[in-house]
């Protein structure tokens, strides 16, 4: 049996194994360490998981990544694969993303976002994703009022998916460096009174 030892009160006290674990049990603040008191550490995340859950997610996105390609100019294809999206995540019990719908569509995030504001397709593909973007905004909306997605995962995604942006509005007043308003009349005088010039 090894021994460790402990400084107590300035003094050394030799401690047997089974001792400096259960010290080392009764310190920690948490099942990870840290000032974590309830115990939930980053790990904690993963026990929301149930059986068989990380498997339905991938099975539902590799369904978006083996769909067939489209014609992305045509503007009714993007339309009716959109539909087909929303849909299929309905069928599916799953949440809709904009990244599903880009890999659904077979484009990445950031062309579907110029498409959104127009910077490319803005005649053609910009009203139908308005409406998507709009459509997930909505259920965004739906599911923090409800309670349905963690606040700070709902934060993350209304700010980098959606726009949405903390904001605090500064009002300046500015004042006139030389006081109140005064009569044209009066600061000439002022001025004059101020500033007498010897002439010889």
């Amino acid at each position: 049996m090894s021994k460790a030892e402990i400084k107590i009160d300035n003094r050394t006290k030799d401690l047997d194994d089974a001792t400096s674990n259960e010290i080392v049990k009764t310190t920690r603040k948490g099942k990870y360490g840290g000032n974590n008191k309830t115990g939930k550490g980053l790990m904690s995340v993963l026990e929301n998981i149930t059986q068989g859950e990380n498997s339905r997610y991938l099975r539902h996105a590799l369904g978006h990544f083996n769909l067939p390609p489209i014609d992305i100019r045509d503007d009714k294809a993007v339309e009716e694969r959109i539909l087909w999206y929303f849909n299929n995540c309905a069928e599916n019990d799953m949440k809709p993303t904009v990244t599903g719908m880009a890999n659904c569509l077979g484009v990445s995030r950031r062309t579907l976002y110029a498409w959104s504001v127009g910077e490319t397709r803005d005649a053609t593909h910009s009203p139908v994703v308005k409406r998507a973007y709009n459509l997930l905004e909505e259920l965004w909306e739906n599911y923090m009022q409800n309670g349905k997605i963690n606040p700070v995962s709902g934060i993350f995604l209304g700010k980098n998916m959606i726009g949405y942006k903390d904001q605090s509005e500064v009002v300046l007043a500015p004042k006139d460096p030389l006081g109140d308003v005064q009569d044209e009349e009066e600061l000439r005088q002022k001025y004059i009174s101020n500033n007498v010039i010897d002439i010889d």
